[in-house]
C-alpha cells in the first residue's frame, strides 16, 4: 500500500470522528451562498486533514474546499497534490441527515493515485489505489451488472446555481428520469461516486463539481471496473465543469441522452446576476 493511501484511510477515520459527533449539532452555519453551508465542523475537519498530510508530506500541494478562493485552487498542479473535501453534504449534516462523507484524494500530474471516501454515520470505508483494486470496508468492490439504461438506478445532484438555471437542471433531471428505471439525488457527490462502484447504482451525471468533490470517488469507480467521462466521451477531467460515471455497460446510452440536451448546454453558463455563487455541492 503507498503510504499517501495509509495516511488517507488514517486521517479519513479520525475526520470522521468529528464528523459523527457533531451530526445535527452544529452551532455556527454559515452561508457561502443561498444553498451552500458551512459550519464549524467542515473548518475543524479541514484544518485536521491538512496538517496531518503537511506533517506527513510538507512538500505536497493541498486543495481543499474551504480555501476554493486561492488563485491555484482550480488549475491541475503538475506535482504531488491532495484534494480534500472536509464534509461531502453540508447540507445533509446540519439537518441531521446520515448520509455525509470525508473525502481525501492524492493525485500525481492530474492522475489520481489514492483514495479514501469515509463515511462515519455507517462507518463506510471507501478506498481505492491506482491498479490495486477499489474496497469497501475490506471487501473488493465492483460496479454493478445493468446492461440497459431503461433497468439502471441513477444518481445526480443539483449545483449551487439552480435558482438561477433550475428550468436547464431539470430538463436532464426530466430526461433521465423517462429514461431509466429511477433516480435518486442524496446530496453528496463523493458517495454517489463510490455507490457506482459499489453496484448501487448503475450511473451518475453532474454539472459544475470541483475537484475536491469528485478526485477520490472518480479513483474509487476507475478502480471497481467503471467507467468516467465527459458528457462528450472525452476522458474525464476534475477540472471541467461536467462528469457521468457508469457501470460501463450503460455509457454509451447516458452519453446519447446527454448529447440529445446539448443544445441546453449555453444557458448552463449564460451570465447571470448571481454568477459568483461557488460552484460544487455539499
Amino acid at each position: 500500500m503507498l503510504p499517501q493511501s495509509r495516511l488517507a484511510t488514517d486521517l479519513a477515520r479520525k475526520a470522521g470522528a468529528l464528523i459523527a459527533e457533531g451530526l445535527g449539532r452544529a452551532r455556527e452555519v454559515g452561508f457561502k451562498s443561498e444553498v451552500d453551508l458551512v459550519t464549524e465542523v467542515d473548518l475543524a475537519v479541514q484544518a485536521l486533514v491538512v496538517d496531518g498530510i503537511r506533517r506527513a508530506f510538507p512538500d505536497h500541494a493541498i486543495v481543499a474546499e474551504e480555501d476554493d478562493g486561492r488563485p491555484d485552487a482550480k488549475k491541475p498542479h503538475q506535482g504531488p497534490c491532495w484534494y480534500v473535501d472536509p464534509l461531502d453534504g453540508t447540507t445533509n449534516f446540519v439537518h441531521g441527515l446520515p448520509h455525509v462523507a470525508v473525502s481525501i484524494a492524492y493525485l500525481e500530474a492530474g492522475r489520481p493515485r489514492a483514495a479514501a471516501v469515509y463515511d462515519p454515520c455507517k462507518d463506510e470505508m471507501f478506498l481505492a489505489q491506482e491498479d490495486g483494486g477499489a474496497f469497501l470496508n475490506g471487501h473488493r468492490l465492483g460496479v454493478s451488472e445493468t446492461r440497459t439504461l431503461d433497468r439502471a438506478l441513477l444518481v445526480t445532484g443539483f449545483p449551487y446555481d439552480r435558482r438561477q438555471r433550475i428550468e436547464v437542471y431539470l430538463a436532464y433531471f426530466r430526461r433521465f428520469l423517462c429514461a431509466a428505471q429511477d433516480l435518486r439525488r442524496y446530496g453528496s457527490a463523493s458517495l454517489d461516486l463510490c455507490y457506482v462502484a459499489a453496484g448501487r447504482f448503475d450511473g451518475f451525471w453532474e454539472w459544475k463539481l470541483q475537484p475536491w468533490d469528485t478526485a477520490a470517488g472518480w479513483l474509487v469507480v476507475k478502480e471497481a471496473g467503471g467507467l468516467v467521462s465527459d458528457f462528450d466521451g472525452a476522458d474525464y477531467n476534475p477540472w471541467l465543469p461536467r462528469i457521468v460515471a457508469t457501470n460501463g455497460h450503460i455509457h454509451a446510452q447516458m452519453l446519447e441522452v446527454l448529447a440529445e440536451l446539448r443544445l441546453l448546454e449555453p444557458q448552463a453558463f449564460a451570465p447571470a446576476p448571481d454568477d459568483a455563487l461557488p460552484n460544487g455541492r455539499g
